[in-house]
């Protein structure tokens, strides 16, 4: 008991230290700049070396270089977790200061004990991908509905345009029909004359063969030119269902 206290004075007048508080560890650093101490607690599961390194750089501007080497002047990486790193001595580089840092050591957990909590680590590491990608998908969701709007607002002006092209187009097409309907009760009118009052079905026979058979020929050509045949009632559905999806 009295060596833990010694141990615990001693790390208390250095420069940094490392407590545990409600389980966490609670690494206290003095800034170069202000030299005053600051607490940073960490997780141990999910926070890195990288994570704490950022904290530090984040609180004090005036940290150029920060990193963390191993008793033998090894370096740690970034991603190694800070539970792996409090199991063992290591050294704290700020600037042109090294701190060598004893973190308290922790009794061993039994066998069943590092079980569950090798199982608890695991859930939570579960968990926070979990949450991880369900906020990836709720910004990509969000970035996709901006992306929408954008898109709508783009092809807003560009609708109008195809929807008054369209109108004109079909007002321009109801003439033509009309215009064919006019042109057919006129031709059925002159054959009809020519027919009973003018000549004799025999004379009128072939001219109207080849009236009728000119008229096939006429809509077959224009069939091959535009490879295209109107169907009014499938081209109101395409407009409904455009305003349907530019209404949403």
């Amino acid at each position: 008991m009295e060596s833990n206290y010694h141990m615990i004075m001693g790390l208390f007048h250095s420069d940094v230290t490392v407590v545990y508080q409600n389980g966490l560890p609670v690494i206290s650093v003095r800034l170069p700049s202000r030299r005053e101490r600051c607490q940073f607690t960490l997780k141990p599961i999910s926070d890195s070396v990288g994570v704490f390194l950022r904290q530090l750089q984040e609180e004090d501007r005036g940290i150029d270089r920060v990193a963390i080497y191993s008793p033998d002047g090894v370096r740690v990486a970034a991603s190694t977790g800070i539970d792996l790193l409090l199991l063992d001595d290591f050294k704290l580089v700020i600037n042109d200061l090294t701190y060598h840092v004893r973190p308290p050591k922790r009794d061993l957990l039994s066998h069943e004990n590092a079980a569950t909590l090798n199982d608890v680590k695991t859930l939570v590491q579960q968990l926070y991908t979990t949450l991880c990608i369900e906020q990836h998908q709720l910004n990509k969701e969000r970035e996709l509905i901006e992306r929408l709007e954008d898109l709508k607002e783009q092809l807003a002006p560009l609708e109008k345009v195809r929807i008054e092209i369209s109108r004109k187009a079909e007002k321009r097409t109801t003439l033509v029909l009309w215009g064919g309907l006019a042109y057919m009760a006129t031709q059925f009118g002159i054959l009809a004359r020519l027919t009973w009052w003018e000549y004799s079905w025999d004379i009128m026979e072939p001219v109207t063969y080849f009236i009728t058979y000119g008229s096939a020929m006429a809509m077959y050509a224009y069939f091959v030119m535009t490879r295209q045949v109107r169907i009014p009632l499938l081209e109101t559905f395409n407009e409904m269902l455009m305003k349907f999806w530019l209404s949403k």
